[in-house]
């Protein structure tokens, strides 16, 4: 079994982490505003999900031999350690029903906000749980002024939001009046309800762009993305994006303390002379259950869909490949990313490993590159925007400068 040991190599695979858990949620956001149903994406994320759990184990859990008190994968899996196979579980169903909200709260908040806000939240929770947990590892006094950053993060992601809802809001009323008084020749239904059926909206393998004269940010821009998109956001409170954002967020900040005391046993759950859950078998157990919980879910809203979204079935679902390599790829870059920063956090410390939360630099990154957000948004909505990545960067910085070291 291949074990991370040492500080530097511990921040590598976070930093890896980094990358590959800010760049899927971006990958999910592009196919439901070419008019994916998520239900659909989701599915096919979440298979490749499982799958990068299975390739972990059976490479880094099953290379060399087995070690007194550190079992490979395979021999792991016969072991009378259900008490912390539970625990693993358990992170893995809160992961899930994250994960699950995360993707419509995308569509009402953005990529940044949400990924801001809930990374910001989990940091809060998940950080000081972790550091209780570890015994103390990662040095106080300079991660919890890590994670207050992160909490002024979170005050200014929900502002960010506010203002660009305003700025939006705004375009839109202009691009009203401009109908009302005959300014505009060209009709166009702002509250279009029904999905777009032209070929020409259909192709999201190709990654179709929108019509030449339509510039990101402009009122325009915002009413043909919302013909397009699958989930519909006209017309809908800023507080039920806001509230889907925040419970994704409480049940992220969970599931990093519920993999740590599934691979340390902190509770003494183990019976004595069973070895602690590897890294690895952890990983494993904690995807199966965040696989089980996502097919149950997302099955269940093909048939009963939430939003307003239409109705679908498994055999629709089958038929639609629109998209799904994509799908396919988000699913292998978020299991791999999980398992980098568990890898990295068994060496270093679970609380210093949730600077991977620093994510939203990376989806912010994709949000304004790919999808023009912010784009011709007001000052105070740039002003705050540059705040809120700032306080991002020195939460970062200063979470990882608290790493510790486990002694194994």
């Amino acid at each position: 079994m291949y074990v991370v040991e040492s500080k530097g190599g511990a921040i590598a695979c976070m930093l890896l982490a980094l990358f590959f858990l800010g760049t899927w949620p971006a990958i999910l956001t592009l196919l439901e505003r070419r008019g994916r149903l998520p239900q659909h994406t989701y599915l096919d994320y979440t298979i490749t999900n499982f799958l990068a759990a299975i390739i972990i184990a059976l490479t880094f859990g099953e290379i060399g031999k087995s070690k007194h008190g550190m079992p490979n994968f395979i021999t792991q899996l016969s072991q009378d350690n259900w008490p912390s196979v539970m625990f693993a579980m358990a992170g893995g169903i809160v992961l899930s029903l994250g994960n699950l909200s995360t993707q419509y709260a995308w569509a009402f908040v953005g990529l940044s906000v949400t990924e801001v806000i809930t990374s910001s939240i989990t940091v809060v929770i998940g950080t000081t749980l972790n550091y209780f947990l570890d015994d103390k590892i990662n040095k106080a006094e300079i991660l919890f002024p890590g994670a207050a950053c992160f909490l002024i993060a979170v005050c200014l992601g929900s502002a960010v939001h506010s203002s660009n809802a305003a700025d939006n809001k705004a375009k839109l009323k202009e691009l009203s009046n401009n109908y009302k008084h005959g300014t505009r020749n060209v009709e166009i239904s702002v509250l279009k309800e029904t999905f777009p059926n032209n070929d020409k909206t259909k192709d999201l393998e190709n990654g179709d762009k929108f019509s030449e004269k339509t510039k990101f940010g402009t009122a325009d821009f915002l009413v043909e993305l919302e013909n397009r998109r699958a989930i519909k956001v006209f017309g809908k409170s800023i507080l039920i994006g806001l509230g889907i954002t925040f419970f994704a967020g409480f049940c992220f900040s969970l599931f990093s303390p519920a993999f740590n005391l599934a691979t340390n046993d902190q509770w003494r759950t183990l019976k004595e002379g069973v070895p602690h859950l590897v890294v690895y078998t952890a990983f494993f157990y904690f995807s199966a259950s965040c696989f089980a919980i996502a097919i149950i879910l997302n099955i269940t809203f093909l048939y009963h869909p939430v939003l307003n979204l239409p109705k679908s079935s498994i055999k629709a679902y089958l038929r639609d490949w629109n998209g799904r390599n994509w799908a396919f790829l988000a699913g292998l870059l978020c299991g791999f990313g999980n398992g980098l920063q568990f890898m990295g956090g068994q060496a270093a410390g679970y609380a210093a490993a949730d600077a991977v939360q620093a994510l939203p630099l990376v989806s912010t990154f994709w949000g304004i590159l790919v999808f023009g957000e912010y784009r011709r948004s007001s000052r105070r909505t740039y002003i705050l925007l540059a705040s809120m990545l700032f306080m991002f960067v020195v939460a970062v910085a200063v979470l990882m400068a608290s790493s510790g070291h486990r002694k194994t």
